[in-house]
């Protein structure tokens, strides 16, 4: 097994730079031969298994291994993305709630950005909590309005105002 790889990170950047998800089969595949260079008790083998799975559709095989991935301890950049990806599956399997509260918990890191303000808004919009998604989205933009920044967020804060 070849767990400390050096050129197994590369590999896979390379791989999701590349694949073409039309042809799902081979794309599996292909990620689960990466993966099985590091071994099933290995969380970011266990994330990228979950992020091929999620890409091509497989959404409940994308949770299996999003959640062992998070039981074999992912970490640092990888567990934020996953956060992300998890939380997005959670709702595309009908589980809102889950996904909103995994989404909710989240912390910052560079490596998604304003993800989580995406996804959470999507999910909160399935839950029926249209003005908290609208807020959401509105209060990621304020940041990047080079004028109305006050007054955009103002009217986002107005629009769940009653139930703050």
């Amino acid at each position: 097994m070849a767990a400390d790889s050096e050129d197994w990170e590369p590999r896979v950047a390379h791989f999701w730079s590349t694949v073409d998800l039309d042809y799902r089969a081979r794309a599996v595949a292909a990620m689960r031969e990466l993966a099985a260079e590091r071994g099933p008790d290995d969380p970011d083998a266990q994330f990228e298994l979950g992020g091929i799975y999620d890409s091509t559709g497989y959404e409940a095989e994308a949770n299996a291994h999003y959640a062992a991935a998070r039981e074999l301890g992912l970490a640092g950049a990888r567990l934020a993305q996953l956060n992300i990806q998890q939380g997005s599956t959670l709702r595309n399997l009908g589980r809102v709630d889950e996904a909103i509260a995994m989404l909710e918990a989240t912390t910052p890191d560079p490596s998604i950005g304003d993800a989580r303000a995406v996804f959470l808004a999507l999910a909160l919009r399935d839950a029926g909590r249209h003005d908290e998604a609208l807020r959401l989205c509105i209060e990621a933009l304020v940041p990047h309005l080079p004028r109305y920044q006050r007054s955009a967020a103002n009217y986002a804060h107005a629009l769940t105002e009653a139930t703050d």
